[in-house]
């Protein structure tokens, strides 16, 4: 288990923590650019959970103060690659371990998102996310998905639009599986990784704390050309850029 604490400057108003497995760290990268997306918005203190291979024994994962650090969270994003079209087994582990917080409702109406992330275009990553969804309903957990319109589905578009795979029900990503974690995702992937993490950030201040929050629209037409402008300004994902 690792956790990294990313802190702000001022008091946190709200608690968001990512929580995610990693076979060879391209869903690492991804999970790393969703928490700073998070990061973007005052009053968040976002933290990085990686649960690992190490921590499942005799098929059991447990780590008290993961669970505990997760029953004082307001939003919890759960991500893992998909792997034979499931989530993967340790990953699974460590939501049979969530049974507690099951049978007491400890998480009952926290914000909750998911990720996944595959070599395959499709890869069944849908049947993921599913998966993810229906442990957080068990949960009594209030379900947040992606709400960028689809890039990549025109003449005009790029595997670098946001949201190219066209995934509203979590977020989706694509690796190739000759390439390192370095080249994890598309630049489109892990801007809306970012931008999926700041929507989750900013409406568990909303939810919490009531703070005012004016929903972004825009049309498909305002979609592509986001992604456009994207392209043409040649900006890097947050995470990669240093800040």
């Amino acid at each position: 288990m690792t956790i990294d604490d990313i802190a702000p400057e001022h008091p946190p108003a709200v608690t968001v923590t990512v929580v995610y497995h990693s076979v060879h760290g391209h869903t690492r990268l991804l999970a790393e650019h969703l928490a700073g997306g998070a990061r973007l918005v005052p009053g968040a203190r976002v933290h990085l959970v990686e649960i690992r291979a190490e921590d499942v024994t005799a098929g059991r994962w447990h780590d008290a103060e993961v669970l505990a650090l997760l029953d004082r969270s307001d939003a919890i994003v759960l991500g893992c690659p998909t792997l034979m079209g499931s989530v993967s087994a340790v990953f699974k582990a460590f939501m049979e371990a969530a049974f507690t917080p099951f049978t007491t409702q400890a998480w009952k109406d926290k914000l909750a998102g998911g990720f996944t992330m595959s070599a395959s275009q499709s890869g069944d990553k849908l049947a993921v996310l599913e998966q993810l969804a229906v442990f957080g309903a068990q949960l009594g957990m209030q379900w947040i998905g992606v709400g960028d319109m689809p890039g990549n589905n025109w003449s005009g578009g790029t595997r670098d639009d946001v949201n190219r795979l066209g995934s509203w029900l979590g977020l989706m990503s694509q690796s190739h599986a000759d390439q390192g974690p370095e080249r994890a995702g598309s630049r489109g992937d892990l801007i809306t990784a970012e931008r999926y993490g700041e929507r989750i950030a900013r409406l568990a201040q909303r939810w919490v704390n009531a703070v005012p929050y004016e929903t972004p629209r825009m049309t498909e037409h305002e979609a592509r050309a986001l992604s456009a402008s994207l392209r043409e300004r040649g900006d890097a994902p947050a995470a990669l850029s240093g800040s």
